[in-house]
């Protein structure tokens, strides 16, 4: 009371709460994440599915913290992996305080966002729409497209957004600043993520896997962190499996006198280096586990709930 008499203006009160993005495959999650947290936290590949389970990005702005909760896209599951990674996507967004709903401009009116759309219907949440991709579309086909998907669901507002280069992207979290419920942070200042660095290294590894081999590798690979080690001048030693289903995957990814592998790592530690701050020693091993998308244990590795039947 003394303070506001003496003309001290009090901090504005903070706000902390969880927005889910959900979409389709290839929407642009993984780069709109990134771009809201302003670092790298959920890894980006033209591969359909490249994001396996919910991410988390920490997002700061004004008197708000945000978490972001990047969630695998929506699609028509077939396979066991498949119905874990659709799962863990609806269970981020009805935790969720707000659902920011994705659509890929070029590809509004394919199966999966009618899917989606009639989907999310059935959630409570208040849900705002975030149209991705509008750099690539003429202005009157983008308003058409507006009004369409509008129809077909109830927004708070819609945003028009190029994840890729960062246009409108500061303009949901200004929205979301009195958006979100009031209270106090949840997370430090500093920290943009609440992936241990163990996952988000892997995560790297597998995102380089995808960038080299997109066309050559199955889909079903996956990156296991087998070892963190601490040495005593500072740097870590980071010991890294790729497992594949069959022999000749491995030795896809292992290429001809090993250069395939040593291309990946050389790209993989380079931004592993620069989430850990630290220089990084790491060593990769290709192993083939016929079947591992049957096996609880991969899932639990990814944080995914392992599907029976």
């Amino acid at each position: 009371m003394v303070e506001a008499e003496m003309g001290t203006i009090a901090p504005a009160p903070t706000r902390c709460g969880f927005v889910a993005l959900i979409g389709a495959p290839n929407a642009g999650k993984s780069t709109l994440l990134n771009q809201l947290v302003g670092a790298k936290v959920s890894i980006v590949s033209r591969k359909v599915q490249t994001t396996r389970t919910q991410v988390r990005g920490i997002a700061l702005s004004g008197p708000m913290q945000v978490i972001f909760v990047d969630t695998p896209g929506i699609f028509q599951p077939k396979r066991r992996l498949d119905r874990a990674m659709v799962t863990s996507a609806w269970g981020g967004a009805t935790d969720a305080d707000l659902i920011g709903v994705l659509i890929d401009v070029e590809r509004f009116d394919n199966e999966e966002n009618t899917r989606l759309l009639e989907k999310l219907a059935e959630l409570k949440q208040p849900k705002f729409l975030i149209l991705n991709k509008i750099d690539v579309i003429a202005k009157d086909k983008l308003l058409e497209i507006t009004t369409k998907v509008n129809a077909l669901g109830t927004f708070e507002t819609t945003f028009m957004i190029a994840a890729l280069t960062g246009y409108g992207v500061k303009d949901i979290l200004t929205w979301l600043e009195t958006r979100l419920p009031l209270g106090p942070w949840l997370y430090p200042e500093d920290q943009i993520s609440d992936a241990p660095l163990r996952f988000l290294a892997a995560e790297i590894t597998r995102e380089k896997i995808f960038e080299r081999l997109h066309d050559e590798l199955p889909y079903r690979s996956t990156v296991e962190t087998e070892q963190w080690q601490q040495r005593p001048d500072g740097s870590v030693r980071i010991e890294q499996t790729i497992y594949v289903e069959r022999e000749g995957q491995r030795k896809i990814v292992l290429g001809e006198g090993g250069q395939t592998i040593k291309a990946i790592g050389q790209k993989a530690r380079i931004e592993i280096a620069e989430a850990a701050e630290a220089t990084v020693h790491l060593f990769l091993f290709v192993k083939v586990r016929e079947n591992w998308s049957d096996d609880p244990a991969r899932y639990r590795e990814m944080g995914l709930e392992f599907p029976k039947g």
